[in-house]
């Protein structure tokens, strides 16, 4: 017999306020944490450098892995739902050593992707105002400082509550999704009539053959690089306990979330590939001279140059702006309940589980990741001479690849003796997840040994007179970082490594929904 703890019980233990959130605040803070805009800006140049006009099959590839590890994620959930996920449920599948270094792939990634965000809208504050020879220059002074005090704004956001956040991130997602569908449109009109410049390509079936790409590293690369674009639905899984029924709202937000963004990914990228096409030259998404921002080349493309074109392209790039807030806003969050979590638990210092009293957040650990976040991106910045979005975007696929994998791997082995009870779960517990698993760790593997080179990186560091590719230097630093903290947890905190603070077994801790408790299922 399963003992059944409410989810608002344990939210009111490490004092965050409960049935804060439904599902509709659910799924917009999936979808939104993904920043679509954001994401294809900084993600879509790279991509079609590496594998060309077979962008749009490699995104309907890349939602396989996510869709299977979202059921992962949603089946987890079920079992417990606490706001540490990755973390919690690797460490009731496995190990404690293994879930803390599942909750550093979720701290890891987090980091990393600030620096970038910040940098997007450091940019797109200055083309915004038509300072655009402040803002296109990746290294400048004023590009850092408005960097840094948007990291500093979005974690003011996070601080004051968690309702708050979620009606931001609504009025930035309708922006959002609103201007992407009138771009898209927009841009397949113009390749209609006739209208679209030279270059524009017409939509082909061939787009949609992944054996069309030339080398199978530029395949992978391209799979990578797409990971990231999806990354950031399980927000809404990081918020169960604040979120209203939270055993099932939070899962069900999360696959939601997959699908909604295969669909608008799938929209924007077949549209301006077809309106600009693949050239190294002009508006083309292969020049590699605007990789890491297409989205702010095309928008005068498509739209024009009337006033009310002006106005369309100011609103795209508000569009842009507004995703990099709702992402900066949404990495924050999921962030510091990953830490909290961790805390309540034993595995990180207790300072970290400190909640406001009135807003009902926890402050410590939320602060803690804005100053973090800062001093990276500001490290970042100098180390790189200022373009920290292209490696930052490639090491991001690793760490999403880590954590992601893991809690599909944990999703299996939690329910291994449960799988035989049904057909549904034997896919949705056990198939799924382990595929997903497996498909996103050997993109983890390959891309180690393809980052290793220096030259697939925009940032070297020399080693014993080798070059050593920046975004390899970035990983492996990132998990020997996370392996040194958490040995130096296990000499400090050792409870939750002795298993006595989120042991397995624990029937207090574990439920299960299918007629057997997580205990038998062990």
């Amino acid at each position: 017999m399963s003992v059944v703890v409410a989810p608002a019980n344990r939210a009111q233990e490490k004092g965050l306020k409960t049935g804060a959130l439904g599902l509709i605040s659910s799924v917009v803070i999936g979808i939104a944490s993904t920043a679509p805009a954001y994401s294809l800006a900084a993600t879509l140049g790279f991509v079609v450098v590496a594998i060309g006009v077979q962008a749009p099959i490699v995104t309907i590839l890349a939602f396989v892995p996510m869709f299977f590890v979202s059921l992962a994620f949603q089946q987890m959930n079920k079992a417990d739902p606490d706001c540490g996920a990755s973390f919690t449920w690797a460490t009731r599948a496995f190990t404690p050593r293994v879930g803390w270094m599942g909750g550093w792939g979720v701290l890891g990634a987090d980091v990393i992707v600030m620096a970038s965000l910040a940098q997007i809208a450091g940019q797109y504050v200055f083309d915004l105002f038509n300072a655009k020879g402040i803002g296109n220059d990746a290294s400048s002074t004023w590009v850092l400082l408005v960097g840094i005090a948007w990291i500093v704004a979005m974690t003011w956001i996070c601080y004051v509550g968690v309702e708050i956040s979620a009606n931001f991130q609504k009025a930035l997602l309708g922006i959002e999704l609103t201007m992407l569908t009138v771009l898209s449109v927009w841009a397949l009109v113009r390749v209609g009539d006739g209208t679209a410049p030279a270059g524009h390509l017409v939509p082909s079936i061939h787009w949609f053959n992944p054996f069309a790409v030339k080398h199978f590293s530029d395949f992978v690369v391209g799979l990578a690089d797409m990971l990231f674009i999806y990354w950031g639905w399980d927000t809404a899984l990081n918020l169960n306990e604040e979120t209203a029924d939270a055993e099932t709202i939070p899962g069900k937000a999360g696959v939601i979330s997959t699908f909604f963004l295969l669909g608008i990914y799938a929209l924007v990228i077949l549209a301006v590939e077809s309106f600009a096409g693949i050239g190294s030259g002009g508006i083309g998404l292969g020049n590699a001279a605007h990789a890491n921002d297409v989205l702010s080349i095309l928008g005068p493309a498509i739209f024009g140059k009337s006033t009310f074109a002006s106005v369309l392209s100011h609103l795209l790039l508000l569009m842009v702006l507004s995703s990099a807030a709702a992402s900066t806003q949404t990495t924050i969050l999921p962030t510091a309940r990953t830490v909290l979590s961790m805390s309540v638990h034993k595995a990180v210092p207790q300072v970290f589980s400190k909640m406001h009293k009135r807003f009902l957040t926890p402050t410590v650990a939320t602060v803690s990741f804005g100053v973090v976040s800062a001093g990276l991106y500001v490290v970042m910045n100098f180390l790189s001479a200022g373009h920290v979005i292209a490696d930052s975007v490639d090491a991001l696929g690793v760490m999403i690849a880590f954590y992601y994998g893991l809690t599909g791997f944990s999703c299996v082995w939690y329910y291994r003796r449960n799988l035989t009870s049904s057909v549904k779960n034997f896919f949705v517990q056990g198939v799924m997840p382990l595929i997903g698993g497996m498909i996103l760790w050997f993109i983890l593997g390959w891309s180690f040994w393809y980052y290793w080179n220096g030259d697939n990186s925009t940032t070297h560091l020399k080693v014993f007179g080798r070059e050593i590719g920046g975004t390899f230097t970035l990983d492996v630093g990132t998990l020997l970082l996370g392996l040194i903290l958490m040995f130096t947890m296990q000499t400090f905190r050792p409870a939750f490594f002795r298993g006595e603070t989120l042991n397995r077994n624990t029937p207090t801790l574990v439920t299960e929904h299918y007629g057997t408790s997580a205990t038998e299922a062990h």
